[in-house]
């Protein structure tokens, strides 16, 4: 090997010919347009050929400059790809990939997020949402977040935890002339509910709540449906109507007074979240950082405020 190739005349010489223009290969290198006529110069001296046949608006290679272009061309080529690759290995080992609901990234994962960075500053968080509908293959991710039954055959599955429901709104909407002490006083009020859960009698609706907690709703209830459950806990928030809260998805705005709890009564829905994970596997050191943080996180979430 030739231990004092120039480099830099070779990349110059390889954009020129890739864009027959000595100021398009300027522009890509972040040079002159005259630093690149040098560099190609001066190549052509040191190999003793002509490698460019100039032209008032586009160059063309000779025949020897073909040659050589081509095989920069093959070496760089190679030379990226091994660098990207090599770059894409240390980003994967150091990036855990989650995949969950949009409704739990934004108003629980998303939130706690910085204490992990925090506590992990080597390692990062990529959260890709879904509707958890589809399979988890973890092809894409490596550990899902599911809420439902915990019926996830071929998957190692563990309880995350579990979910109370109670209802919430906002401070403003107790203000009203009308006080709200029981389930009857909800008439008039706007019920917000997700419309996209699909676990069939397992949904935790208002009805489940009410007959969970003996208490009679009134007839010909005024309800809003919306697409996700962050858009239902903001439109309680809003003040929007009353929500059906569901304990991961609602306890910060409880903490921190953007919701309160008109009633006293709380029941256990039906549907938990879970981790799931690929099975017959053992977890990477990144994979058990992750689960033993998000379960510390868990085990130190706040009681639900009175």
């Amino acid at each position: 090997m030739i231990s004092n190739l120039p480099f830099s005349s070779l990349r110059a010489f390889d954009a020129a010919v890739r864009h027959r223009n000595f100021s398009a290969a300027g522009n890509e290198l972040g040079v002159s347009q005259s630093a690149i006529s040098q560099h190609v110069k001066s190549l052509e001296e040191w190999l003793g050929q002509n490698l460019l046949v100039r032209g008032a608006r586009e160059s063309h290679p000779t025949a020897e400059g073909q040659q050589l272009a081509l095989a920069v061309s093959e070496g760089l080529g190679r030379i990226s790809e091994v660098c990207t690759r090599l770059r894409d290995k240390t980003r994967n080992e150091r990036t855990i990939t989650i995949s969950c609901l949009p409704g739990f990234a934004f108003t629980w994962l998303f939130p706690r997020l910085l204490r992990f960075d925090l506590t992990y500053p080597d390692l990062s968080i990529s959260v890709a949402t879904d509707t958890g509908q589809q399979p988890f293959t973890a092809t894409g991710a490596d550990v899902g977040i599911r809420y439902g039954l915990g019926d996830y055959p071929g998957l190692k599955v563990e309880l995350l935890m579990q979910e109370k429901l109670f209802p919430v709104c906002s401070p403003s909407l107790l203000t009203k002339p009308k006080p709200l002490k029981t389930g009857s006083d909800l008439s008039g009020i706007t019920l917000i509910q997700n419309e996209n859960l699909n676990f069939g009698v397992n949904n935790p609706t208002w009805e489940f709540w009410a007959e969970q907690c003996g208490i009679t709703l009134p007839a010909n209830l005024r309800k809003r449906r919306l697409g996700q459950s962050n858009m239902v806990v903001q439109a309680a928030i809003e003040g929007v109507g009353m929500a059906l809260g569901r304990e991961p998805l609602v306890i910060d705005a409880l903490c921190n007074g953007r919701l309160v709890r008109p009633f006293e009564e709380i029941t256990t829905s039906p549907l938990s979240y879970w981790l799931v994970r690929r099975p017959n596997t053992n977890s990477s050191g990144k994979v058990e950082e992750f689960l033993s943080w998000i379960r510390t996180e868990v085990a130190e979430q706040p009681d639900i405020p009175n």
